[in-house]
């Protein structure tokens, strides 16, 4: 920025800078200050980039503010019907602030052997997915998804089978963790996503 010094009929002086400089000036703390508000507002929780069953990254912050269902899902288990219930959830609750996000994962009895885009076929020709769904990562052993290791941590429960289900409240710091058996139209698991919405 390039100022000049003017001197005033009093022979005082004072510094002239064009106005384009000073918008210059102003526009660039307001963007430094809007980037450290957007970096301050993702919990540590959130605070991640992973691929997607598309194998594009995406940032889990952009959920910042959303209650959250987590569920490890498989395409080859007894519980993969449950995959019309999250569905369900996910239309029903999403403009009250609910983001279901899948994450397939072979890591119970071998049972999402398919690659990514097998995964995201079978879900959107036999149950009309429309949720954000995640590539297939491991969620309960060997090098673990980081997202799923810090849910273990935050609930203090690891998944033991697919459909294990988490809850994250807006503010990305309570996580409730449900048991593979919970369905997504459990009355009681309704009334927690109820809950959480309503904070």
């Amino acid at each position: 920025m390039q100022c000049s010094l003017a001197t005033r009929p009093h022979g005082t002086s004072v510094n002239s800078c064009s106005m384009s400089d000073v918008k210059r000036v102003i526009l660039a703390c307001v963007l430094i200050l809007a980037a450290s508000i957007t970096a301050a507002a993702c919990p540590p929780l959130l605070d991640l980039e992973l691929p997607t069953l598309t194998e594009d990254a995406a940032s889990l912050c952009r959920y910042e503010g959303k209650v959250l269902l987590v569920v490890n899902t498989a395409s080859q288990c007894g519980y993969t019907p449950q995959y019309e219930g999250l569905e369900a959830l996910h239309r029903r609750y999403k403009d009250k602030g609910l983001v279901v996000l899948g994450f397939p994962s072979n890591d119970f009895g071998a049972q999402e052997p398919g690659s990514n885009k097998e995964i995201a076929k079978f879900c959107e020709v036999n149950y009309g997915v429309s949720f954000p769904m995640f590539a297939k990562s491991a969620v309960a052993k060997g090098t673990i998804n980081p997202f799923y290791a810090r849910l273990a941590q935050a609930s203090n429960s690891r998944p033991r089978w697919n459909f294990h289900k988490y809850l994250v409240d807006r503010k990305g710091e309570r996580v409730l963790a449900y048991e593979s058996a919970v369905t997504p139209n459990d009355p009681k698991f309704v009334r927690a996503i109820e809950r959480l919405l309503a904070e």
